[in-house]
């Protein structure tokens, strides 16, 4: 009876032991990790990059941090991504917009205290094979085809999305550029959005005066109905036209607020929308991120803004078709864990 009883001790002994081994702190086991879930709040034009360094945050995360994350995103046009924290009181650990003063303008100091400037764009008129007049249209007579009877064409809605009320701002740059009345052609004529000289109006309801234009929510809304062939033509970001293998063509640098050495003949248009009641001057494009104060995870979120501005983060942006500032510009509070990542201004 005594053997059996220390024999029954030892094979206890041996299965607590192995319990450990299969479900003890060794993380690279994977279950003893905590697992958290970050929500970001993005820009439609950042879907694909992001949706890419997100899948490699999480395995970066697991490895290096002990930390199982998910994340849980809303894509949508940037003044909309910003307004479900200010004034839905929503929760968000990561903001990113494509528009960086919509933070300065809208998110501090009550939401936020800090800000960075990390990407850049330009905008390009994207189509495909099967668009009218696919074979004709160019950088000098876009403005002439797309008023052509028949062809129909999209943009963003300015009271939601960055891309909408660029857009219609490089519209109105044309005008200037070209000496042609661009805007009044293909806004004025077909919504209800107007201007007085280079000052343009977005009112807080759009109309559409015929069926030639279409507006969705974000930028990206449109992309498919191109692709179907529903569409002609739409102005979108150069990265989302090439991410979706659509055809484009450029614009002048003097309209496609791309360059940075024009900001001051860019700036001769601004806009004013009745979403926010803001208004704003045209300027080159530039992506900004922050972390709210009340993000519910916050030191993650620091670690995943850390992976994004730095050479992973980099490399994720150019094999995705978009250009990176180097270095990303910080603005107010930084963060400590990010200042070696970026130049910090002001």
């Amino acid at each position: 009876m005594k053997l059996r009883g220390v024999l029954l001790l030892v094979v206890m002994a041996v299965a607590v032991l192995a319990a450990g081994c299969i479900g003890g702190s060794n993380g690279s086991s994977g279950s003893n990790l905590e697992e958290k879930t970050l929500i970001v709040f993005h820009a439609g034009s950042l879907s694909v990059p992001f949706q890419q360094l997100e899948k490699e945050f999480s395995d970066y995360a697991e490895k290096n941090l002990g930390v199982k994350v998910t994340f849980q995103d809303e894509a949508s046009g940037s003044v909309k991504a910003v307004r479900k924290v200010t004034d839905l009181g929503k929760k968000a650990d990561i903001v990113a917009v494509a528009d960086y003063t919509l933070i300065p303008q809208l998110m501090v100091p009550n939401y936020t205290d800090f800000y960075v400037l990390f990407a850049t764009n330009e905008i390009v008129i994207a189509f495909t094979n099967e668009s009218k007049y696919a074979d004709e249209i160019d950088s000098d007579n876009w403005y002439e085809i797309l008023a052509r009877p028949g062809v129909t064409f999209g943009f963003s809605d300015p009271n939601q999305d960055p891309c909408g009320y660029r857009s219609v701002m490089v519209m109105k740059l044309a005008d200037l550029y070209y000496g042609k009345p661009a805007f009044e052609t293909l806004v004025e004529k077909n919504t209800n959005i107007y201007a007085n000289g280079t000052h343009i109006y977005v009112p807080k309801e759009i109309q559409l005066k015929t069926n030639k234009v279409v507006i969705r929510p974000k930028e990206t809304d449109l992309t498919g109905l191109v692709e179907s062939g529903s569409l002609d033509y739409f102005f979108i970001y150069k990265s989302v036209a090439e991410q979706h293998n659509l055809r484009y063509i450029t614009l002048p640098d003097e309209i496609n607020l791309r360059d940075f050495g024009r900001a001051d003949f860019y700036g001769q248009v601004s806009i004013t929308l009745g979403s926010t009641g803001k208004t704003i001057k045209a300027k080159p494009i530039v992506y900004g991120v922050t972390v709210p104060k009340d993000a519910p995870n916050r030191e993650l979120a620091i670690e995943f803004l850390k992976f994004l501005l730095g050479e992973n983060g980099q490399r994720v942006f150019r094999e995705n078709h978009q250009d990176f500032l180097n270095p990303p510009v910080a603005f107010g509070n930084v963060p400590e864990e990010i200042k070696a990542l970026v130049k910090v201004e002001g």
